[in-house]
């Protein structure tokens, strides 16, 4: 006789799939996304990021579920809403792609296969891969930049890191975390993976730029870079000030040993070579000793807010006892 416990009914039953779009101002194409997203997936929502024209409308129209901000927060902020109401959904896949049109739903079934297959817990649909790229060149040339700045800074490697085409599992939803608003967003989302030891896959996805872009591609470039330099400073402050530190202070001692050279030869002191050897040891010891200091400053900070964590686990638990035993004597 077969036994059927709990872990089989699960086996058994049907992954639920949910599709969320972020989107500002795009009511010329949200509607057919939805409907075209909806033969995939079990239910869709729309994050309305502050949209001034009737988007949030025409979404519920084509039979989205619609989350409006109240105003526009950032590309950031409306992924963490669709984060937050996938894990409310309780959704064993989150899908998340653009509003504009230029990701093709028709995509989204292999997109989630790996997850469904507990191969991977986030996916990433990559413009890089076995389909050829039908974006200008000027922004492949960018999107890949950035794509090699934020693996080697994150030290988790995908083919696209600027992707919005991706697919989250129940256990990735739960572990990932964001606080940037912008849209930096995609590159803080390669630390928290790499730092919640998730697995990552890429799997190549078809792209149409229907219209042009609506932020200066330089300007967007710039704004992503400077914000994985700040990420990069948070989240591994040695590897950013302490590598510069020590190659500054390894070229200072190189024009150090030129001025040896020199004076053991001329009896001659090179003023010019000396000077630069002074400043640049300098610039590469303060430039360590910051590295080194917050690092450390780091470090206090990720054991305090574990033990805040840990503190709020036990809080939430004895609170959770507490009403189960008031319910009980109640009954």
């Amino acid at each position: 006789m077969s036994q059927h416990g709990p872990a089989s009914e699960q086996a058994k039953r049907k992954p639920q799939v949910v599709a969320a779009i972020p989107c500002l101002n795009e009511e010329r194409f949200i509607g057919s996304v939805v409907l075209k997203t909806r033969k995939h997936v079990d239910s869709v929502i729309v994050i309305d990021d502050g949209s001034s024209d009737a988007t949030a409308e025409i979404a519920a129209a084509a039979g989205a579920k619609v989350y409006k901000h109240g105003e526009n927060r950032g590309y950031g902020a409306a992924i963490r809403t669709a984060l937050a109401k996938g894990r409310r959904m309780h959704a064993d896949v989150l899908v998340v792609l653009d509003g504009d049109g230029q990701h093709n739903p028709s995509d989204i079934p292999n997109l989630i296969n790996p997850l469904i297959a507990d191969k991977a817990d986030v996916a990433v649909g990559s413009r890089f891969l076995e389909k050829k790229s039908k974006s200008p060149f000027y922004r492949r040339l960018g999107q890949q930049a950035l794509t090699v700045a934020t693996n080697v800074a994150s030290g988790q490697k995908v083919s696209d890191s600027q992707s919005g085409f991706r697919a989250y599992s129940a256990k990735a939803l739960k572990e990932l975390t964001l606080a940037e608003s912008g849209m930096s967003a995609s590159s803080e989302m390669q630390f928290a993976i790499s730092r919640s030891g998730l697995r990552v896959i890429d799997v190549p996805i078809d792209v149409s730029y229907l219209e042009s872009a609506k932020r200066n591609p330089i300007g967007h470039g710039v704004g992503v870079l400077s914000r994985l330099l700040v990420l990069v400073s948070l989240r591994q402050p040695l590897l950013l000030f302490g590598t510069p530190g020590v190659v500054l202070m390894a070229a200072g001692l190189g024009f150090g040993i030129r001025v040896l050279a020199r004076y053991s030869e001329t009896r001659e002191l090179a003023m010019g070579n000396a000077l630069g050897m002074i400043l640049l040891f300098l610039a590469g010891l303060l430039a360590l000793f910051s590295g080194l200091m917050l690092q450390a400053m780091k470090e206090l900070m990720r054991g305090g807010t574990a033990e805040l964590a840990r503190e709020m686990r036990e809080y939430v638990s004895g609170m959770e006892s507490a009403e189960g035993k008031g319910a009980q004597h109640q009954g």
